[in-house]
């Protein structure tokens, strides 16, 4: 990799080029993934069933789209029995992270009368939608099911596509079983988001849609919101990594590795303020590229989206690093707790020389569903947040209501809401009425 030195115009070449890798640049894709989305959502299952046939080779009906516990059963005799529990040792650590999101509604009362407060209450639905083409991921399954049931959501229901042999992974079966999820169909594609914001006889239509995919998941999650909630547009992984010298090459150079291999549009960066390391981490890359079994997507990532930049001091690669806000951020430093307090946008944050992103991908425990494209400016990583919902509550007594229905009127009379007004006045009938 190329080791470039950091300035205005440079900062500027970086931000185009990340800008490139968003849905918001596949225009050719609108119209197929609009109309798959429009089909499903006028014939249902019909449509759901022709478009598993065309683009998955499989043929489902309304016998066999569910998953059932017999091939759950079967998955469970196909994975080796050490994954079995390495999913169950993450699938603990995920759930007891995310149980220290969860939050409790609340109410406050005065003696004047009033009673003020915030009920929270999980979604009644929600679909998780898995990836199930060149790769499958278990994990994946662990991160989207697990805080949707700490918040108590009563139904999760899956959908993921499936192989040439009409059968789900057996990996992504075993964990979508471990992390409870109640429903799995077999349908991928903008039509298994159709069915899931829409409903069709066999799929129930969901309170929210979480989950990564392709380009046309992408787009057909960004169609169908306002029908449906979603988590966001998820688009390629991202690294960036944040050293000094006293960082280890091999180390940095193995993580921006670590993301480059998952394809062509991922983009790793690192933004450093020693030149000596940066050109130490090229070479590097380059001894590593030798033995990686995805060498091809990982070099035309690189070329693509990877970055090698110096910066003048620490502040400078500080201001890169809220700039970019990139998905996953690994702080490599002397002190990388204190420039940790100088971030102000990154999914996840990533410290020192013993905590690289696979940490967080498997085993740690937060969520590995992170914002993309730069929007970890104003997203927030998957959580228990995201499988409630919140509905505000209003108590005032007669008395209470009486000491402030004065203001109320004349607000609304200034707004030229005479209706509003009334809905006050009328409750006081020594007032005079709105006429």
């Amino acid at each position: 990799m190329r080791v470039v030195q950091l300035n205005e115009q440079v900062r500027r070449e970086v931000l185009d080029n990340l800008r490139t890798r968003s849905a918001g640049h596949t225009p050719e894709y609108e119209k197929i993934v609009s109309d798959i989305v429009e089909d499903v959502r006028r014939r249902g299952d019909e449509a759901l069933f022709e478009y598993t046939l065309k683009f998955d080779h499989v043929s489902i009906d309304a016998q066999n789209i569910r998953v059932t516990q017999q091939e759950i059963e079967e998955a469970y005799q196909t994975v080796d029995p050490a994954l079995i529990k390495v999913i169950r040792s993450a699938l603990a650590n995920i759930r007891a992270f995310h149980e220290k999101q969860k939050r409790t509604s609340w109410f406050e009362s005065t003696p004047e009368g009033t009673l003020l407060g915030q009920k929270i209450a999980p979604l009644e639905k929600a679909g998780v939608y898995v990836p199930g083409g060149k790769a499958v991921y278990p994990s994946t399954v662990l991160m989207n099911v697990v805080p949707a049931k700490v918040a108590g959501v009563d139904r999760v229901i899956m959908v993921t596509p499936p192989g040439k042999d009409g059968k789900v992974n057996a990996g992504t079966l075993v964990a979508a079983h471990e992390a409870g999820t109640d429903e799995i169909y077999k349908v991928g594609g903008a039509q298994a988001i159709a069915a899931l914001a829409f409903g069709t006889a066999s799929i129930p239509r969901v309170d929210k849609i979480t989950g990564p995919g392709n380009i046309f998941v992408a787009l057909a999650k960004r169609q169908v919101f306002g029908n449906v909630s979603i988590d966001s547009i998820a688009g390629p992984s991202e690294i960036m990594v944040l050293a000094d010298e006293t960082a280890n090459a091999k180390y940095v150079a193995a993580d921006l590795l670590s993301q480059a291999e998952h394809d062509e549009m991922a983009s790793a960066i690192l933004v450093t303020t020693s030149e000596a390391l940066a050109e130490e981490v090229s070479n590097e890359i380059d001894l590593f590229l030798e033995k990686l079994s995805r060498r091809a997507i990982i070099e035309k990532s690189l070329e693509q989206f990877g970055w090698l930049l110096v910066a003048d001091n620490l502040e400078e690669a500080v201001d890169m690093v809220n700039t970019v806000a990139s998905e996953h951020l690994e702080i490599v430093t002397k002190d990388p707790f204190d420039v940790m307090t100088r971030v102000r946008n990154a999914g996840a944050i990533f410290l020192g020389s013993y905590s690289s992103e696979p940490l967080g991908d498997y085993l740690a425990g937060p969520n590995h569903v992170l914002p993309t494209g730069g929007s970890a400016r104003f997203f927030s990583p998957l959580g228990v947040d995201d499988f409630v919902k919140k509905s505000s509550i209003i108590y005032y007594s007669k008395q209470a209501l009486e000491g402030v229905k004065d203001d109320i009127i004349a607000f609304a009379k200034s707004e030229g809401l005479t209706a509003h007004a009334n809905s006050i006045e009328v409750r006081y009938p020594e007032k005079e009425q709105v006429r």
